[in-house]
């Protein structure tokens, strides 16, 4: 509850210092009469909540009109992102998260959807990061995985649930450690990192914005980076990549953004698009969160974002995919093997 609402109030705080900066109004077609709603579909206090409130707030005064967020968690995101999907073709129902979820939504069975049926902006690429409660007796990456090879199965993990961040990594460490772990849900990453925090599971792997409060509060110890780079956390200091421990291992980035189903007027996309060129791609509070929460400030649209995107979609597709967990072929809803 303690990182909820050191969560909440970093937002908060950022809101108010954006809020009463004035963005220059955009030039554009498009002219909403009416609130937007933007479908979070997870919990409150997440890393997708977060972004996504604090990129709201910047785009308002561009497009001239109230951006209304709706958490929706459920199925791994499938539910908020079907009433997007489902919803009037007119422009006003966006939905949010990881890219990386979106594009296994079809092989996994939940929602018959693409990548490419979506109009993607994104705004950040997260970073995933092993970490274990303050008290836990493994001091480092090795010590844990050696932990997990010796009791298979045992050692569990918080997550935000299927095609999570923190599954997609825990899946992608798996495969290439042989590790076997207990996999623990929960309706976002917020709750699966206080889970670590409070005991309830041994490990966390979500990504570094979920995590950092508690970092920092010396609640959490960070392992290794799930990666090949070092990460530097302000107030914190380096994390090192699990690449150190487990040669040759990579992962490709984890972008997050705002998600506008194909099929609503072409006036909507050209906005937005003018939007992220003309100001999120400078936008000073997006990059402050970025590097005071330990993301990448990544934005994006258009061919360029789908390009930047897809490998990460790959990945997640097919460790999904070869570890049972997915009811269809990737490559039979085109997504070939990386």
């Amino acid at each position: 509850m303690k990182h909820l609402t050191a969560s909440k109030l970093f937002v908060m705080s950022v809101l108010a210092t954006v809020v009463a900066a004035p963005l220059p109004a955009l030039a554009a077609d498009w002219k909403p009469n009416r609130p937007i709603n933007l479908i979070v579909p997870w919990a409150a206090g997440g890393s997708t909540d977060q972004i996504t409130r604090l990129t709201a707030t910047q785009l308002e005064p561009l497009i001239g009109q109230t951006i209304v967020i709706v958490n929706q968690p459920g199925a791994s995101g499938a539910l908020g992102t079907r009433s997007a999907l489902e919803a009037a073709k007119d422009g006003y129902t966006w939905t949010a998260g990881a890219v990386q979820d979106l594009g296994v939504y079809e092989t996994l069975g939940l929602l018959k959807t693409r990548v490419t049926d979506w109009n993607i902006f994104t705004n950040v690429a997260n970073i995933q990061v092993l970490s274990v409660s303050a008290n836990s007796p493994y001091k480092t990456a090795k010590e844990l995985l050696d932990a997990m090879k010796a009791n298979p199965s045992k050692i569990s993990v918080g997550t935000a649930g299927v095609t999570s961040t923190g599954h997609n990594a825990m899946e992608a460490i798996a495969k290439v450690t042989g590790v076997k772990y207990r996999h623990v849900a929960y309706d976002g990453g917020t709750p699966a990192v206080v889970s670590t925090v409070a005991g309830e599971t041994e490990v966390s792997a979500q990504s570094a914005v979920e995590q950092v409060d508690m970092i920092r509060g010396k609640r959490l110890r960070p392992l290794a980076v799930v990666g090949d780079k070092p990460l530097e956390i302000e107030g914190y200091g380096i994390i090192p990549p699990l690449s150190n421990e487990v040669p040759g291992f990579t992962a490709p980035a984890n972008y997050f953004g705002i998600f506008v189903p194909k099929g609503v007027p072409d006036e909507v996309v050209e906005t937005l698009t003018k939007a992220w060129k003309q100001n999120i791609a400078n936008n000073e509070a997006l990059k402050k969160y970025a590097v005071s929460r330990g993301a990448l400030f990544s934005p994006l649209t258009g061919e360029d974002a789908q390009k930047a995107v897809f490998p990460a979609v790959q990945q997640n597709a097919w460790l999904m995919f070869e570890s049972n967990k997915a009811k269809v072929s990737p490559e039979t809803v085109g997504i070939p093997k990386p």
